[in-house]
């Protein structure tokens, strides 16, 4: 799959999807990298070391500095990859240095899934 470059590097693991924003900013824990957002089809579960893939972000600016918190604590994702990255997510993977592609088809991505990612390229590739 191809799709656009928002934070270049290179990766592979494991996929975990979901068919919800996300907002990282009250919605995810920075120390734990559990999503804590009630009701979200992710509760509960902890995004470190997989490749997250949702549709876009959601929520406060503050969103960046999580993923920032969750680079830091050693809970970060990956990867990301979405169907469309708002600026929220963008910055939050310049700074924390997080590969992310979007304007990918997600809904060909499943959880569970091993997929490589040249998000120098903005290259996808299933495993």
């Amino acid at each position: 799959m191809k799709g656009r470059k928002i934070f270049g590097g290179k990766t592979q693991g494991e996929i975990l999807a979901t068919k919800d924003d996300i907002s990282f900013f009250g919605g995810c824990d920075p120390e734990t990298g559990i999503i804590v957002e009630k009701g979200h089809q992710l509760e509960g579960q902890s995004i470190s070391s997989k490749v997250l893939v949702f549709p876009t972000g959601k929520g406060s600016t503050v969103g960046s500095y999580v993923l920032y918190a969750l680079s830091k604590a050693g809970k970060a994702p990956l990867a990301i990859i979405n169907k469309s990255t708002d600026p929220i997510v963008a910055v939050g993977c310049i700074i924390s240095e997080i590969p992310a592609v979007d304007q990918i088809d997600i809904d060909q991505l499943k959880t569970g899934q091993k997929v490589k990612i040249d998000a120098d390229n903005g290259v996808i590739s299933i495993l």
